[in-house]
């Protein structure tokens, strides 16, 4: 199961939350045929697609 949390500026995750990032840490990665190890070689093959926009924070 994922689970998705956009934290923006200024705000701090909830104990809650800081106790399950913990807990998942400890769990390995699980590759399966899905979600296969990426390779180096494979990994150097991949670029952003949209670029990064710059902002300025005022």
């Amino acid at each position: 199961m994922i689970v998705r949390k956009t934290l923006f500026p200024g705000e701090k995750p909830t104990e809650e939350q800081i106790i399950r990032i913990k807990e998942a840490a400890k769990y390995p990665i699980v590759y399966d045929e899905d979600c296969p190890e990426t390779t180096p070689e494979q990994a150097n093959k991949f670029y952003r697609v949209h670029p990064t926009k710059k902002t300025v924070n005022e």
